[in-house]
């Protein structure tokens, strides 16, 4: 089931990306992540953000999308294969017309994921949005013909 998100539920978020963050980016350094940390409730409010939680109502896994585009997926690595990214980008597909994503070109899992969802590379970016050596991807689902 997908559950809306409020500030309230801002510091599990961040449990659950710094949680994700230190399982898929071992491309970031202990400063990278740090940053990032202090930024993301920033990041939290410029996107409708959705959430799975466990039967103790804890929090499993979040997307937060905007303009038709997955802006940040993260689950819980306890959560991992049990196809929650699966369901959070379905539900982002159907209820909000989302096709486009942005990946870490180094976040190798991640990319794979994206491409068994469906999404191809369009085009590549050498920095990421802040200026950082950390290629990304960009993705969108393929068009059927």
């Amino acid at each position: 089931m997908i559950f809306g998100v409020d500030k309230k539920c801002y510091g599990e978020l961040i449990e659950v990306w710094e949680k994700s963050v230190r399982a898929t980016h071992d491309f970031l350094s202990e400063k990278d992540i740090e940053d990032i940390k202090r930024e993301i409730p920033m990041y939290f409010d410029a996107v409708e953000m959705h959430c799975t939680k466990n039967t103790e109502g804890r929090i499993t896994g979040f997307i937060g999308t905007a303009d038709r585009k997955i802006e940040m997926l993260f689950v819980d690595p306890e959560y991992f294969g049990k196809s929650l990214g699966k369901t959070l980008i379905k539900y982002a597909m159907e209820n909000g017309d989302i096709d486009e994503v942005d990946v870490n070109e180094q976040n190798d899992k991640a990319f794979k994921f994206y491409l068994h969802m469906g999404f191809e590379v369009i085009s590549r970016d050498e920095l990421d949005s802040m200026g950082n050596p950390f290629p990304i991807l960009h993705m969108r689902v393929k068009k059927m013909v």
